[in-house]
């Protein structure tokens, strides 16, 4: 699979990048990441008020990413400031699967949003572009969403992904065997460190085997 970045980024976004790993993994019940969720639960409920998670750096910094995109970041959040808005108010993580809860912790972790595809579900090349007003894209859980300005990621067959909302074709099912993982960056990162938090998070809890990082290709 190859994976490419539009030149289109380079000059609103000249940091901007995708970190990208495949690999095989086991589906269970979220029973395997509850003491885990609990634990980032009640860590950033007793750290964070809603100002707070606007000064993070790296939330800050994608918000500011989608500002320079032309997006308003308050009304087309971030997946990662979704979730910790989430836990500030107090509403806990969604509880959906091993691989998927796995992701939260993972977007936690990192302050970035990630996304967590399955692989087989996915049909040629990937190519991440700016939306446009023409594309029709369908959130999971969310319906019709403007991905007007804001990264996504196509393949040969459509749009299957953005930082806000990936789509219900490579949602993660319980007959998921390999999946993508997609790390998004809106300026510099450390990527050895990345790369660590990536392989310890599905390691762990969805008995990731087979892991390998994947080369996006600028322009």
């Amino acid at each position: 699979m190859k994976i490419t970045i539009s030149p289109e980024f380079e000059c609103l976004l000249p940091h901007f990048d995708v970190l990208a790993y495949e690999m095989n993994v086991i589906v269970t019940s979220s029973e395997v990441t509850e003491e885990a969720i609990q634990k980032v639960e009640k860590q950033i409920k007793e750290e964070y008020s809603l100002e707070d998670i606007l000064n993070i750096p790296l939330i800050k910094e994608g918000r500011d990413g989608y500002k320079a995109l032309g997006k308003d970041p308050s009304r087309y959040r971030l997946a990662c400031e979704s979730l910790l808005r989430r836990l500030v108010k107090g509403y806990g993580l969604y509880r959906i699967n091993n691989v998927v809860d796995a992701g939260n912790l993972l977007s936690i972790a990192l302050f970035r949003s990630t996304a967590i595809l399955d692989y087989d579900a996915l049909q040629g090349d990937v190519l991440i572009r700016l939306g446009n007003a023409e594309d029709i894209y369908h959130g999971i859980g969310r319906g019709i969403i403007n991905v007007e300005n804001i990264p996504l990621y196509q393949d040969e067959i459509s749009p299957f992904g953005s930082p806000t909302s990936d789509t219900e074709r490579t949602m993660i099912r319980p007959t998921t065997r390999k999946i993508l993982v997609f790390v998004i960056c809106f300026g510099p990162k450390d990527e050895v460190s990345i790369d660590q938090e990536v392989i310890s998070t599905f390691t762990t809890y969805a008995h990731a085997e087979h892991v390998k990082k994947l080369t996006t290709k600028k322009g």
